[in-house]
């Protein structure tokens, strides 16, 4: 059984996948964090860089959006989960997927200050602006419409060859001039009068869009995408969703209004949820996106999976953990490796995780479980609707994923880095500072000619000094004739530090770096 779950506070939306019960898909969208991916824009070029093939374009956004030559107008290359067909007038003309011969030189495409129309694909993350296309897309209930290309395609999801041929068909028949369409997966026994409608809908929007840039001055907003539940609705509600419950009685009738006008079939399949049991508690939702913030995930049985991010990719290590199985340790290691590969999926849709994804399965000895382990992995990503790709075991037991990234994780959404260990998850001990700070004083004993100094630290710090190092300091205070006066300071970082000069009241660390 399959439902969607939605959540609606003053402040944010939330709206939750179950598949049998079990939390599978969660996306969230915060007043003063509305998602930018599927807007349109008219930009102006700020800065070309023929090293990197690529333009910054301002959109009006705080960081300029970066456009790739790989992103212009005319590639494909995003769509790759899609059958393309070519229609006559571009057969023998079509890029080949990764083929960047085909990509002229971006400055010779583009100028500085010229105006561009783009959409943004992918998210600001961290430090880098939104990632932009000049290949605008329009997606629709049923198809995604591109203008300026001559394609047609059908989604691969589709298994059906009878239903493959019919799409193909039907699109050749009704497909705009100089126009791209491809069929949706939603696209399945639906008719040809709702598909055409769907067509045309967005080839007006598209004619709308193009008007309005043409009369507006860079940078500035052309087409905003569907806001987070209509989106949510568009792309995932088909005939396999059994119910949406929803508690807000506004966002619930437009819910029914949209859906009546798309897909009346489906519309009394939203529910309105009046229980007085909050939502999310109801269906044991809440701790389970608690969960998603835990580094350590218990796998049934006793093992359990760790997920540690970096700023290259996202590391996933297996382990047995209190599970010592029955038989054998081939067995044991077996089972483990397996319930992983079905858990690592969810936790890659539930985590928005991104990028490159390394996994440290535990080593397995025979060839037949290796390639069942990776079967496993493989049957349980092609669940998830970001595209993704697992590379076969390498001969140190790791296997690499790459996953469509388009916005930030969920930890990066619900969690800021920490301001006391700056993100690395340690802080230096207090043997390591001590250490550190016995250095500077001798430093200070040898290359000044001070008499008094007063050393600041932490309050911690302080006490651990006083009473593991007091006699160090004595022996200090002898050698170099110096008076050492500590002074505890609360507003001081645990692994800051001050070295004063009593006389003078200058910063000795400071002057002596």
């Amino acid at each position: 059984m399959k439902e969607i779950i939605i959540n609606i506070t003053s402040r944010e939306i939330r709206v939750a996948m179950l598949e049998d019960g079990d939390l599978v898909d969660f996306l969230v969208e915060r007043e003063h964090t509305r998602r930018l991916v599927g807007d349109v824009y008219l930009g102006r070029v700020n800065a070309i860089l023929p090293g990197i093939q690529a333009a910054f374009v301002d959109i009006g956004y705080e960081k300029a959006g970066f456009l790739h030559g790989s992103d212009l107008a005319g590639s494909l290359d995003k769509f790759q989960e899609f059958d393309m067909v070519e229609t006559p007038r571009r057969r023998g003309h079509r890029s080949q997927k990764g083929d960047r011969a085909n990509i002229p030189p971006i400055e010779k495409v583009l100028q500085k200050g010229q105006e561009v129309l783009v959409q943004v694909t992918k998210e600001a993350i961290g430090t880098k602006g939104p990632r932009l296309s000049s290949q605008i897309s329009l997606p629709g209930r049923f198809v995604v419409y591109l203008p300026g290309v001559n394609y047609l395609g059908v989604s691969r999801k589709i298994e059906s060859r009878q239903e493959r041929s019919r799409l193909k068909n039907l699109i050749a028949r009704k497909k705009p001039a100089n126009s791209a369409i491809i069929a949706r997966t939603a696209c399945v026994g639906v008719d040809a009068k709702q598909i055409q409608a769907d067509i045309d809908y967005l080839d007006k929007l598209w004619q709308d869009l193009k008007q309005e840039s043409e009369n507006v001055e860079a940078p500035k907003l052309i087409h905003e995408e569907v806001e987070l539940l209509i989106g949510m609705v568009r792309d995932v509600m088909t005939d396999n969703v059994d119910r949406i419950l929803i508690d807000n009685e506004r966002e619930h009738k437009k819910l029914i209004k949209y859906l009546k006008t798309f897909s009346p079939n489906l519309a009394s399949r939203v529910k309105m949820y009046r229980d007085k049991t909050p939502i999310f508690d109801k269906f044991r939702i809440e701790r389970e996106i608690e969960k998603t913030l835990d580094r350590k995930i218990w796998l049934k049985k006793g093992g359990y999976i760790t997920i540690d991010p970096t700023e290259a990719l996202v590391a996933v290590d297996v382990n047995t953990g209190r599970f010592v199985g029955k038989k054998d340790q081939e067995e044991t290691i077996f089972e483990t490796n397996m319930l992983a590969a079905r858990e690592i999926p969810r936790q890659l849709r539930l985590r928005d995780i991104g990028g490159i994804i390394v996994i440290d399965f535990i080593d397995m000895e025979k060839d037949a479980n290796k390639r069942k382990v990776l079967a496993e992995l493989r049957h349980y990503l092609r669940k998830d609707k970001s595209r993704s790709k697992a590379f076969a075991i390498s001969d140190l037991g790791l296997v690499e994923i790459s996953r469509k990234r388009v916005r930030p994780s969920l930890l990066h959404f619900y969690s800021d880095e920490c301001p006391y260990c700056k993100g690395t998850g340690k802080v230096l001990s207090y043997d390591s500072l001590a250490n550190k700070i016995e250095q500077w004083i001798r430093r200070v004993g040898t290359r000044t000619r001070e008499r008094r100094i007063q050393l600041r630290v932490n309050s911690s710090l302080a006490l651990f000094l006083e009473e593991e190092r007091r006699g160090i300091f004595d022996i200090m205070e002898r050698q170099y004739r110096l008076k050492i006066e500590l002074q505890d300071d609360p507003r001081l970082h645990r692994e800051d530090f001050k070295v004063v000069s009593l006389s003078s009241f200058r910063d000795l660390v400071q002057e002596l770096s």
